[in-house]
């Protein structure tokens, strides 16, 4: 297993996103429809992390996921077990705070998991497609046959 950038992973965009200051609260940008990744909209939803706790492995087989921090920090992990792929066997690691906000653009076939640092985080996903549960595939932490993230953390 090799340790890599998001950005150096196939099928994987990283895109700086603007905040806008404001006296009263601020304006934090997500997703435009003219944005290049940008696939179609199939539903938005938020996923909370609690400080410490590990979600994943998931892997989306058809639905290309917009992940963009809400609120606290989070540590997102991907894994490419695609043979195929460029980035076969590459592990990927990215924290998104607000002092990096970013959204994070992972295609189909990549395996996905995240932690929260602070007491309780959450992301945005919108989602090109609908939740169908067919659809993806779950992996405990742990599992044998994808990283142990347990020890990056």
């Amino acid at each position: 297993m090799i340790f890599k950038d998001f950005e150096e992973m196939q099928d994987i965009t990283v895109t700086s996103l603007s905040i806008i200051k404001g006296l009263k609260g601020d304006v934090r940008h997500a997703m435009k429809k003219s944005d290049s990744s940008f696939t179609g909209f199939g539903e938005a939803y938020f996923s909370t992390i609690k400080n410490g706790e590990i979600k994943g492995w998931k892997r989306h087989n058809q639905a290309t996921l917009n992940l963009v921090l809400a609120f606290g920090e989070v540590v997102l992990f991907a894994y490419d077990d695609r043979p195929t792929s460029k980035s076969y066997g590459f592990l990927a690691k990215i924290v998104i705070s607000l002092g990096n906000y970013k959204r994070l653009t992972i295609g189909p076939g990549l395996w996905v998991a995240f932690s929260g640092s602070e007491e309780l985080s959450a992301i945005l996903n919108i989602c090109d497609l609908e939740h169908d549960p067919s659809e993806a595939d779950n992996r405990e932490i742990g599992d044998e046959l994808l990283p142990d993230l347990r020890r990056f953390i």
